[in-house]
Formats: structure tokens, sequence, C-alpha cells
């Protein structure tokens, strides 16, 4: 038993070392594939009020949400999320095209819209950005 705790130890250091180390070594690709999946999410529970926490910080200096835009994107419900494959742009950058169905539910219209999304890897924090804002649900295709 005494020489078997030594060496559990040991296993359970390398092994918190190894996640340590992961995690530190995730690929930008990987990162994408996250954040895209978290943004999917948020935008299917219809949760804008974090989505905008995926926004370059930049982008959404120079381009702020208003009250009004917020109140607009709570009156729809997103009843679906047809996300096509990510296309790259450069190294950092990249487009992917969502089709939205959308409920308005005051009036329970249904319609979808498209939205084009631009996303940009930032190297300091490692971090995928969203630089095209959220969805314009106002226009239709």
């Amino acid at each position: 038993m005494r020489r078997s705790l030594p060496l559990t130890l040991l296993a359970a250091s390398c092994a918190l070392l190894s996640a340590c180390a992961t995690e530190k070594m995730r690929s930008k690709e990987t990162i994408l594939t996250d954040t895209l999946r978290t943004y999917a999410q948020t935008i299917r529970w219809g949760e804008f009020d974090q989505a905008i926490g995926f926004i370059d910080p930049k982008t959404l200096a120079e381009h702020p949400l208003t009250s009004l835009d917020i109140e607009r994107l709570k009156q729809v419900r997103v009843t679906g999320y047809d996300d096509a494959p990510v296309v790259p742009v450069n190294d950092d950058e990249v487009q992917q095209t969502v089709k939205l169905d959308l409920l308005n539910v005051n009036t329970q219209v249904a319609r979808s819209v498209v939205d084009r999304q631009t996303w940009k890897y930032d190297a300091a924090t490692k971090r995928w950005w969203l630089v095209s804002g959220l969805p314009d649900i106002s226009r239709r295709e």
C-alpha cells in the first residue's frame, strides 16, 4: 500500500500536467470549432444578451447595439439554425453563412434570414471574435 501511494501521486501529477499542457496547446481550429458551437447554441436558445459577448470589442465600440436592436431581437424565437461549413479567408479570418429560421413571438409569423458571419482570430487572447455583429433580423433572403 505504501508503495502504490507514490506511484498514484506520480500518475495523478502527470495527468494534471498533461491536461494543463493540452489546454495551452489547443489549436486555433479547435478554439474556432468550440466558439462556433457555443455561439450557435447561444443564438438557438435566443440568448442574444450573451451573444453580444462574442462580438469583437472594437466592432462593438464602433457599432454599439442600441436598446431598440436588443428589443427587436427579443421579439423573435429562433426555430432553426442551419450553418454552412466555414470558409477560410486567411490564417486568422473565416466566414460562415447561417440560415436562421425565426418566429415572431407577437404575430406568430415565420420567416428566414441569412446571417453572413465573419470571425477573426486574436492571437493575444487566443480567441475568435465575431466582427460582423449579431444577425440582422430585419433583412430577408
